[in-house]
């Protein structure tokens, strides 16, 4: 039994495994034994972006950014507008924080006279104070008030695109 596990835990066993790993067809034939019988290769078209995979079946050419990116094939799992939604409200986040973090570094408000200059700082000092309570607020007050169009294009009730919620108040898209 000694060997088997050593034979088991052999580098090239490991090496074999983590390769097989990747292309699944090829781990049934090599880890069943059956070495002889050629591995099956399907015809699908590969994925511009990780060649060796598949393209997805739930992601379309016709969406923004396409490259055929779906190394866990999240897309089969979950629905795709959905996570666009998520990563567009993300990076909306995202680019608010930033902007308040520069602005904050740049600029002290009256009302923020005795706030620290540094950001690093500004955290402990802003839960001291009950700032981020507004921060939380204010984004809870937004999930909730998108959640309505969110569930509509979920369930297929309307043509909205992820991300457009039609709250354009410059008015560059007329």
């Amino acid at each position: 039994s000694t060997h088997l596990i050593l034979l088991y835990f052999h580098p090239t066993n490991l090496a074999m495994a983590f390769v097989s790993s990747f292309t699944p067809t090829l781990s049934r034939t090599v880890l069943s034994g059956n070495v002889c019988s050629a591995p099956r290769f399907s015809m699908m078209a590969k994925s511009p972006s990780v060649p060796f995979m598949e393209v997805p079946e739930a992601i379309s050419e016709e969406m923004p950014g396409y490259v055929g990116f779906d190394p866990f094939n999240l897309s089969s799992y979950m629905n795709v507008k959905w996570m666009q939604e998520a990563e567009i409200k993300h990076g909306r986040v995202c680019m608010l924080a930033i902007l308040g973090l520069v602005v904050a570094e740049l600029y002290t408000f009256p009302f923020y006279s005795g706030a620290p200059h540094l950001a690093i700082n500004r955290h402990d000092w802003g839960v001291e104070n009950g700032s981020m309570k507004q921060i939380l607020l204010w984004c809870s007050f937004f999930e909730i008030m998108t959640m309505p169009a969110l569930v509509q294009m979920l369930n297929g009730q309307g043509d909205r695109v992820p991300g457009d919620f039609c709250f354009d108040p410059l008015g560059p898209r007329r």
